[in-house]
C-alpha cells in the first residue's frame, strides 16, 4: 500500500523546496538532513557543536554523494543568537527546529545551560521564522512534557507536572508556539518524541541515551547500569519514525499550533531492552555479554511510557515503518563499528 509519506517523496523529488535545520550535526538532524537530500531538497543547516559532531555531516556527505551534498549550506552559529537565526531563516520554505540541549539529568545539573537553549533559542528561532515568513515551523517538543501524569497510553491533551527543568523547557516551547499563533496567527507543530534512537546517536558522554550507552560499555566489557528494578518501560521510536513525522508534519500540518506523540505506541521494559540488544549483538559475534547491575532510580524518571498515536496518525498519515527491534537490527552495524573505545 502507498503511504502518504511515500506521495510525499514523490511530490519533494519533484518539487525542490528550501528547508532548515538546526541542530543539524545531532542525531535527529543530521537523519532529516539525510534524507532530505536524498529527496534532492536544498537544506540550510546551522548546529554549534555543542552536542553535534561534525562526524555526524561528514557521515551523511559519504551516503549522499557529492552531487547531492552541493546542495546543503552549513553555518556554524548559535541559535542563542538572534541574529543568526535571522540569517539562516532568510528565503527558506520549512523549518525544522531540532537545536536542543537534551537530557534529563543534564537539565538537573545544569537548569540555566537548557533554559537559555531550549527557551531562549527556541524563542529567537520563532521570532526569526516568524518575520522570515517560513511556510511551516515544525519543532522537536518532547514526551516528558506529559511529568507525572499516570495514564496510559499518553494522550497529547492530557499532561502532568513536570519532573524536571528539561520538561519545563519542552513544555514552555509548546506554550510559546501557541502564543505566537494566537497573538502573531503564526502557525507552528510540535513533535513530542518517544525515546528516539537510531545511527549516529552518540554513545559518549554522562548524557549518553541508553540505547548506545549499553552498547558502548557492553563492547568494551564494562557494567552496564539499569536504574532501578528495570521494569520501567519506554515507547522506543527508531529514528526512521521520527523523520517521517518531522516531513511529513511540516507539509501536510493542519493551521494552528498543534503538537502530536511520535512514537510507536508500544511498551519496552528495560529489562527486555537489555535481551534485545544482547540478542542484536550476539548476530554480531558478541557473545560474552555479562548481566547488568541494578542500581537507585534516577531523579526525574518517569516510570512508564507509551504514545497514543491516534492523532498524528489520523491527521498527518503517519505510518511507523520501523518496530524496536527492526530498528535496532537496522542500527546495529553502525552501534558496533561504533561504540568500541
Amino acid at each position: 500500500m502507498i503511504t502518504k509519506f511515500d506521495k510525499l517523496k514523490m511530490e519533494l523529488k519533484e518539487r525542490p523546496k528550501i528547508w532548515l535545520v538546526t541542530g543539524v550535526a545531532g542525531f535527529i538532524g543530521s537523519s532529516l538532513l539525510e534524507q532530505l537530500l536524498l529527496l534532492n531538497q536544498k537544506v540550510i543547516g546551522i548546529d554549534n557543536f555543542s552536542t553535534g559532531h561534525i562526524k555526524n555531516l561528514e557521515e551523511v556527505e559519504d551516503v549522499v554523494g557529492q552531487t547531492l551534498w552541493s546542495n546543503f549550506t552549513f553555518y556554524e552559529a548559535d541559535i542563542r543568537d538572534l541574529s543568526s537565526c535571522k540569517l539562516v531563516c532568510s528565503g527558506v520554505d520549512f523549518v525544522l527546529h531540532q537545536a536542543a540541549l537534551g537530557s534529563v539529568p543534564r537539565s538537573i545539573d545544569d537548569p540555566i545551560a537548557s533554559n537559555e537553549t531550549n527557551v531562549s533559542g527556541f524563542l529567537n528561532m520563532l521570532i526569526a521564522a516568524k518575520d522570515a515568513r517560513v511556510k511551516s515551523f515544525t519543532y522537536a517538543a518532547s514526551s516528558s512534557t506529559y511529568g507525572d501524569h499516570p495514564g496510559l497510553p499518553k494522550v497529547e491533551d492530557v499532561i502532568g507536572n513536570p519532573l524536571s527543568p528539561y520538561a519545563v523547557t519542552k513544555y514552555v516551547n509548546e506554550l510559546y508556539a501557541s502564543v505566537f499563533h494566537r497573538t502573531y496567527g503564526f502557525d507552528s507543530c510540535g513533535l513530542r518524541y518517544f525515546n528516539v534512537f537510531g545511527r549516529r546517536q552518540d554513545p559518549n558522554g554522562a548524557y549518553a541515551a541508553v540505547i548506545p550507552k549499553w552498547i558502548q560499555s557492553i563492547l568494551n566489557n564494562e557494567e552496564v547500569y539499569i536504574n532501578g528494578d528495570g521494569e520501567t518501560s519506554r515507547d522506543f521510536c527508531y529514528v526512521a519514525n521520527a523523520v517521517q513525522a518531522n516531513l511529513l508534519a511540516a507539509t501536510y500540518g493542519i493551521s494552528g499550533s498543534e503538537v502530536y506523540n511520535v512514537a510507536l505506541s508500544d511498551q519496552t521494559s528495560l529489562n527486555e531492552l537489555y535481551g534485545f540488544l544482547a540478542e542484536e549483538l550476539g548476530s554480531q559475534g558478541v557473545n560474552e555479554i555479562r548481566p547488568p547491575t541494578y542500581r537507585d532510580f534516577r531523579k526525574g524518571d518517569v516510570r512508564h511510557s507509551r504514545a497514543d498515536i491516534s492523532k498524528i496518525s489520523r491527521d498527518l498519515g503517519y505510518r511507523p515503518t520501523h518496530s524496536i527491534r527492526q530498528g535496532l537490527s537496522e542500527a546495529i552495524d553502525w552501534y558496533v563499528e561504533n561504540g568500541k573505545n
